[in-house]
């Protein structure tokens, strides 16, 4: 029998709650977070990619700030989002010095540098997003925070706009319950593994 949408909205709330739990309690945050990032370097997504959007790392999830810097070196565009009534407006980063606490305490770009034309920037410049998220399965579900941010932004990306979540391995699940609308990742990449949504096969190394 089909859940309905209580019973569909309690189990992703229990989901949520245990994953950010996990997550919490996982020791080596940072070091793991340096061989994820890594491996991200190493993707040819990664690599052949103009310009990238990040999430700015908060609550445990594996830290993306500390590689930032790595990024502008490699000469790329860093992207960051940030909070709109129901929305995610976009951000050309130029320097950490930028962010500030913004919506649920999220480092964002200063509301003084928001306005200016040169950094406004829209999904269709992006060639790569890497996610975030409280849980993904080996599919490439993903479960946010329950806002809806992200998959209202991500359902607007070009075609071939890579989406690759980064998550420890403690957040992975056999499933998680997705919707019609909602968005899957192209790559799910953890501590042990470059996961290949697309075909479902785990790339180890």
């Amino acid at each position: 029998m089909a859940q309905q949408p209580s019973e569909w909205q309690q189990v992703k709330r229990q989901i949520r709650v245990e994953a950010r739990a996990q997550r919490l309690e996982q020791a080596g945050r940072g070091r793991l977070s340096r061989q994820i990032c890594r491996r991200l370097a190493g993707l040819g997504e990664y690599v052949h990619a103009a310009t990238v959007m990040f999430y700015v790392d908060m609550y445990g999830e594996v830290c993306t700030r500390q590689f930032l810097p790595a990024v502008w070196r490699d000469g790329k565009r860093i992207v960051v989002p940030y909070c709109r009534p129901e929305r995610l407006e976009l951000y050309y980063l130029e320097g950490l010095d930028e962010l500030s606490p913004g919506t649920m305490r999220i480092p964002e770009p200063k509301a003084e540098l928001r306005g200016r034309a040169d950094r406004k920037a829209d999904v269709s410049q992006v060639d790569l997003i890497v996610v975030p998220g409280v849980a993904f399965d080996r599919r490439g579900g993903r479960l946010g925070h329950g806002k809806g941010y992200y998959d209202r932004l991500l359902r607007r990306v070009r075609p071939d706009t890579a989406l690759i979540g980064l998550a420890f391995e403690c957040q992975l699940l056999p499933e998680v319950p997705m919707l019609p609308h909602d968005v899957y990742v192209h790559k799910l990449i953890t501590e042990e593994a470059v996961y290949d949504c697309r075909g479902g096969l785990a790339q180890q190394e």
